[in-house]
């Protein structure tokens, strides 16, 4: 199978405009991934899928990611003089990278038995309602893992066809999976709160009413 750079290349000179940068995994693996354009997503997709060398016809996974605002440590090497001697030493910079959401596609084909091309897509920030094409019209795989995204991200794909909740029911407000969120106390909207949700839930009931001395009924008052 061709190298994510061949891949990259290769998609670039066909589809003219189109921008792909190449992602290293954070892992120990390294693996590598394509990060593809937003507006030219679909014409890259269609041409991992349809390419005769590629034919990357069946996707296999999408999952959403969270990232919040983070700095990042850089280590470059530049040149300074020390005691009349230019040395070249090492300096530590700091970059600031805004939040952001990712959909991550992994892709293999049937046809040629190779794979995975792992692609992704980003959000511009991690706004409410922050919208990416959705690439079901290609793989049709990606459908019910895109409703997950949505549910639980709050990523919304353009052009998918049945686009609401999967795992939550309609009433749930907000999207369990952000790194931001917080778990309510009072599930207001639960069908039937259970467990510990249910303990939790009790500390929003409004409490009995004591009825007073006055008010007790006895066995007498009932029996006559």
């Amino acid at each position: 199978m061709e190298s994510p750079e061949q891949i990259k290349a290769r998609a670039e000179a066909a589809l003219p405009g189109v921008k792909i940068d190449i992602v290293p995994n954070g892992s120990p693996s390294r693996q590598l991934s394509l990060l593809i354009d937003n507006e030219h997503a679909l014409a890259v997709a269609r041409f991992l899928r349809d390419d005769l060398a590629l034919r990357l016809d069946f996707c296999s996974n999408v999952t959403g990611i969270d990232w919040l605002d983070r700095t990042v440590k850089k280590t470059v090497k530049v040149k300074k003089t020390i005691d009349g001697e230019e040395k070249e030493v090492d300096q530590t910079t700091e970059e600031k990278i805004s939040g952001y959401l990712e959909a991550v596609y992994h892709l293999y084909s049937m046809t040629q038995k190779h794979g995975p091309v792992v692609i992704r897509m980003r959000t511009t920030d991690r706004a409410e309602g922050v919208r990416l094409p959705s690439l079901t019209p290609i793989w049709r795989s990606a459908e019910f893992q895109e409703r997950e995204i949505f549910d639980l991200y709050g990523v919304r794909f353009d052009g998918h066809l049945d686009l609401r909740r999967i795992l939550m029911w309609d009433e749930f407000v907000d999207h369990p999976m952000r790194k931001d969120y917080r778990e309510a106390d009072d599930y207001e909207y639960e069908p039937t709160p259970h467990d510990d949700v249910l303990e939790r839930a009790k500390q929003h009931y409004a409490p009995r009413p004591q009825l007073d001395g006055a008010e007790k009924i006895t066995a007498t008052d009932l029996h006559g």
